[in-house]
């Protein structure tokens, strides 16, 4: 995922609410969201290239999901695919926390991610960059390609919207895959500085990214509580891919 925003236990029904986008090279290979005959409790899309997923819910309430973390100057074309962080994760029994450390513990040569992971009552954060672990409070929150609530200005109105979206009582996934469509570009002033030439600055500036390319593949929408949880996947018409949505409750 290149956006992921969600707020955690502040809403007064619902404990995890979500909205994201999936940002990718319209040519790499991917299924979207689906039950995994190898794993029948896991839910999520999957990278065909390399096997991994960027977002996945598991039926007993596991949640993973990931972005990369932009740094060009320090990106290893041979490093280990970083999909496989959330896909272990959801198909292991482990404890958030414990899971996090030992991933931290390992020391596998990963380019920069940050990666989220909960189960029924807890969310945990980590990033590679500072190698913090963080069990998250009750907030809103907004991740890209920095680390968490790093204010860029998609990440800024994307929270603001999605507070609004959390006064209502009931929530649809609808609202919230409505949200990550916009495609208003950031001024020039607000862009971060990432090390990639300002016209890329400019595109990836936008919730919803296109480019020739390479933009915004997916947009996910989950909704969940102590008992139930509502995902939903849009797929966008890219390069053959056709548009399509998939709606799963557990």
């Amino acid at each position: 995922m290149c956006l992921i925003l969600f707020a955690w236990k502040k809403h007064p029904k619902y404990n995890l609410v979500l909205s994201a986008n999936r940002d990718e090279f319209y040519n790499r290979p991917t299924q979207p969201a689906q039950v995994w005959p190898a794993h029948p409790s896991l839910i999520a899309g999957k990278d065909l290239t390399a096997g991994g997923t960027w977002m996945g819910i598991t039926q007993s309430g596991r949640f993973a999901a990931l972005t990369n973390y932009r740094d060009p100057k320090h990106i290893n074309p041979q490093a280990p695919s970083r999909g496989s962080l959330t896909k272990d994760f959801l198909i292991t029994n482990s404890e958030p926390e414990e899971y996090l450390h030992k991933i931290k513990s390992s020391n596998i040569p990963y380019n920069g991610f940050n990666l989220l992971v909960g189960d029924q009552d807890n969310l945990w954060y980590y990033n590679n960059i500072n190698h913090e672990i963080i069990s998250l409070p009750s907030g809103i929150y907004g991740l890209s390609n920095a680390l968490l609530n790093e204010p860029w200005p998609k990440v800024k109105v994307g929270k603001e919207r999605l507070g609004h979206i959390l006064s209502n009582e009931n929530l649809s996934t609808k609202d919230l895959l409505t949200l990550v469509q916009d495609q208003t570009i950031a001024p020039d002033h607000l862009l971060p500085q990432t090390g990639i030439p300002i016209e890329w600055e400019r595109a990836l500036s936008a919730m919803y990214i296109t480019t020739p390319d390479y933009g915004t593949r997916c947009s996910t929408a989950l909704i969940k509580d102590k008992t139930q949880t509502h995902f939903s996947e849009h797929s966008h018409a890219h390069l053959g891919q056709k548009e399509d949505q998939v709606d799963f409750i557990l």
